[in-house]
């Protein structure tokens, strides 16, 4: 959407300071995010721990002259060209110009919210309505207090239908979403346990997320679910309910049978007394709930039913998540086949264009032709053209007569093919070489295709790490940290098994102070690869000091011999003020500076100036147990001592820290000047054993299933010994992979479509049997080792070991399978 800036300093009430000549097409709130920078509005939002203020002068580098603030810049001169909109609250102002805008629409809205299934339900609605509306649809899960104003703003003069999420963690928040969304229809997925802990009862949540729909023509429900039906009731609505059931055949839409085949589900209905049917290529009750909300939508819009049914059949798969596999010839995939659209489109750019390395890899767009954009075939390429530009993309090869068309606008390196299979038969995807390379392709180009011919395939064996969670996990955190106290981040042991170079970028991206790896190898790695943070070494070896200071890498410093060592080399390289952290020993007695030695210490870092304390620190023994909390007290009296003794003989800042994962949560006092997570950043509650936000996910797939009669044994040494006819399933995934060994002969689990499946014998180096005899499944289907559905806690206490130890045990020979919602 394109406005002028007078316009939008109107709409907003603010006070214009600059009054240039502006015109604005781009709404921006993530300063790393900027891509067309003379047509940007930066939104400088606070949070509690950060300030968006912070980045006006990096931006201004970068050509943005257009902001939004609630301060202004100390030095306005500084900022020639520029207009500065002077609000009291930038995020409310914000959501007073996606307000404004909504206003202009006089057409039907679709409103979402639910616990679980909203961008499902967004995304089947897309599928089946495209064809009979131009409609602007929320981004992946843009569906927070600023997700939402930013999807209601790519609304447009084409744009016949509106499609938005709304989610909220907390009571008050929706009033806001509701005034921005401003439904006709509304739509109530379901309600869950998340975000429970802010409110006071699950009928209050439900209260909250139904006044969404306060003015809205219509609501869409589940009438079977007692809480939402009486919250409803309560809700006192006026509108028109369109309430299903499975039960009532007074309902408006109700459902006579659920018939579930071995791939697909026919449901049968009733929709104001007219028959009619449907079957969707999902058998799971999730899938089937959600498309009885997408059908009663259908039937409200008076879809003829014929025509839901053959759209309903073609439903796809969502993948919400945009994907980052290993390639073959060192490519890396982004696979996001999830929508294809300019505002998708940018999104998955400004992914790639964060998660690219410096190693020298090309960035490769293969896109499709985009269709149902409302907009003509020449403006929409002009505008994917300059994205492609702006983003820095070295190669583009396109699929499609509409793009194709459009050629002359890209002026990268440029390859066109009619259609899939054309560029399936070219040569082009195997000269694909050492390049990052993004695939992004509407539903019928069917570029699954693409992907499965680039990805390499080494094991049937995957680890799924969700970049989602480890972001939800780090502000979980922070949020119990005092804004200015900082935070270093454990990457060590290839990031808990996760992999230390993505979750690296990731908390980089997210401005994390610190990263800690163990050696300097580890350190140097992720320096090739492009992290640019701060990296602590926390068991550095005395042959790596030229390693340390060729890749700015910080040495912890825990003895006598260390320091002398370290500053020999560097006076050897040249070196002065080397940053080192100082390691003290309060009661783990196993690497460190006794408090008895700080005076020493003391004199020998004032004698000479090639390296400098940046740091202070200790390790607490048992801040994660109840009964060592008088010891933990004493630690932290100890280390205060200390690290005031030697902060008292600098004149500089030395930054001091001492809580880990559990003494964030435990001990907020001796927060300090910064605190370090670890177990906490990768999901799991040292203190309560917990899992937060799962990160990782093993999984692998069914080779074989036998049928094996009583009496019979299973596995080396004949351990497995049956004492019932069987079904044994084998699944490529052993103790070479990080399967304990211990596990075998019954002692634990893994999940085969959700249900318990015991290990049966021995477990092997590369291979493993389970007992499915109870369980309706067959070959190639999925085995969840550990993760979202099996928490690794559970295997952890089964071995009577530590969460740590499962996770940094996934063997390296595992595939890494990143995504991001």
């Amino acid at each position: 959407m394109s406005s002028s800036i007078e316009n939008i300093n109107k709409l907003i009430k603010s006070k214009l300071i600059g009054g240039y000549e502006s015109n604005i097409d781009w709404i921006l709130t993530d300063s790393r995010s900027v891509c067309f920078p003379e047509e940007t509005l930066f939104f400088a939002l606070k949070t509690k721990r950060n300030d968006g203020h912070k980045y006006i002068d990096e931006l201004f580098e970068k050509g943005v002259r257009n902001f939004v603030v609630s301060t202004l810049p100390e030095k306005k001169d500084n900022y020639p060209n520029c207009n500065f909109l002077l609000v009291n609250d930038t995020l409310k102002a914000l959501q007073l110009l996606a307000e404004k805008h909504r206003e202009n629409f006089q057409i039907p809205v679709i409103g979402i919210t639910g616990s679980n299934g909203k961008t499902i339900v967004k995304e089947w609605l897309y599928q089946l309505l495209n064809e009979n509306y131009v409609i602007t649809r929320s981004p992946r899960s843009y569906n927070s207090q600023i997700g939402v104003p930013l999807s209601v703003w790519m609304m447009n003069e084409n744009t016949e239908l509106g499609i938005f999420e709304a989610g909220i963690s907390e009571m008050g928040e929706m009033e806001e979403l509701r005034n921005i969304i401003r439904p006709t229809i509304g739509i109530l997925t379901n309600i869950g346990g998340a975000h429970q802990e802010n409110f006071f009862s699950m009928q209050e949540k439900c209260m909250e997320k139904l006044s969404l729909f306060k003015d809205c023509d219509v609501i869409v429900y589940n009438g079977d679910n007692e809480l939402i039906s009486s919250s409803v009731l309560k809700s006192l609505f006026t509108s028109r309910e369109i309430a299903w059931s499975t039960k009532d055949n007074e309902r408006p839409l109700f459902i006579e049978s659920i018939d579930k085949g071995d791939n697909s589900t026919t449901i049968t209905y009733r929709y104001i007394g007219m028959p009619g049917k449907y079957t969707i290529p999902f058998i799971d009750d999730a899938s089937i709930e959600n498309s009885i909300h997408c059908v009663s939508i259908a039937l409200y819009f008076m879809i003829p039913q014929d025509v839901i049914a053959a759209r309903m059949e073609k439903l796809e798969h969502i993948a919400m998540r945009l994907e980052v596999k290993e390639g073959k010839s060192g490519c890396v995939l982004i696979n996001d086949s999830y929508n294809s659209d300019l505002a998708s489109l940018d999104i998955a750019l400004d992914f790639m264009s964060r998660r690219s390395d410096d190693k020298g890899k090309k960035r490769t767009l293969i896109l499709s032709d985009m269709f149902q954009t409302g907009q003509s075939s020449k403006l929409l390429y002009r505008q994917v053209a300059e994205l492609v530009h702006s983003r820095g993309i070295d190669k583009i090869i396109g699929v499609g007569d509409d793009i194709q068309a459009a050629s002359s606008r890209f002026d990268v390196e440029k390859y066109f093919f009619q259609n899939t299979q054309q560029l399936i038969e070219s040569e082009m995807l195997q000269s694909l070489k050492n390049e990052v390379v993004l695939i992004k392709g509407s539903r019928n180009f069917h570029f699954e295709e693409i992907s499965d011919l680039l990805e390499l395939k080494v094991h049937e064996t995957i680890l799924e790490i969700n970049l989602n969670a480890i972001v939800d996990n780090l502000n979980y955190y922070r949020n119990k940290l005092k804004p200015e106290t900082k935070l270093v981040c454990m990457v060590k042991a290839f990031a808990y098994g996760a992999g230390s170079f993505e979750i690296s970028k990731t908390l980089q991206d997210h401005r994390v102070d610190y990263l800690a790896v163990a050696v300097a190898d580890e350190g140097s790695e992720l320096r090739k690869a492009g992290i640019t943070s701060s990296i602590m070494i926390m068991n550095p070896e005395l042959s790596a000091f030229k390693t340390m200071f060729d890749y700015r890498l910080e040495p912890e410093v825990y003895s006598f011999n260390l320091l002398e060592e370290l500053i020999k080399a560097a006076e050897k390289e040249g070196v002065t003020n080397f940053p080192i952290h100082i390691k003290l020993d309060t009661g783990m007695h196993r690497l460190g500076f006794i408090p008895e030695e700080i005076p020493e210490l003391i004199r020998r870092l004032k004698s000479q100036n090639a390296v400098i304390p940046r740091s202070v620190f200790s390790h607490l023994v048992g801040s994660d147990s109840d009964q060592f909390d008088s010891f933990t007290k004493r630690q932290i009296e100890t280390f205060e001592k200390a690290s005031t003794e030697l902060q008292d003989a600098f004149s500089h800042k030395i930054i001091r820290h001492i809580c880990n994962t559990a003494g964030i949560e435990r001990f907020p006092g001796a927060q300090f000047d910064m605190c370090r997570l670890g177990l906490g950043l990768y999901g799991v509650d040292p203190y309560t054993n917990k899992i937060l936000h799962n990160v990782s996910t093993l999984k692998t797939t069914i080779l074989q299933i036998h049928d094996v009669p009583k009496e019979e044994t299973v596995g080396y040494s004949r351990k497995g010994k049956l004492n019932r006819d069987s079904r044994i399933a084998a699944i490529p995934i052993g103790y070479a992979d990080g399967v304990d060994r211990h596990l075998g002969n019954g002692n634990a689990y893994c999940l085969v479509n959700g249900q318990k499946a015991y290990y049966v014998g021995n477990i092997c180096m590369d291979v493993c049997m389970i007992d499915v005899t109870d369980i309706d499944c067959k070959e190639g289907d999925k085995v969840e080792i550990f993760g979202d559905n099996l928490p690794v806690t559970l295997l952890a206490e089964k071995l009577g070991t530590i969460p740590y130890e499962i996770l940094t045990s996934v063997s390296n020979r595992v595939k890494r399978v990143y995504y991001h919602d």
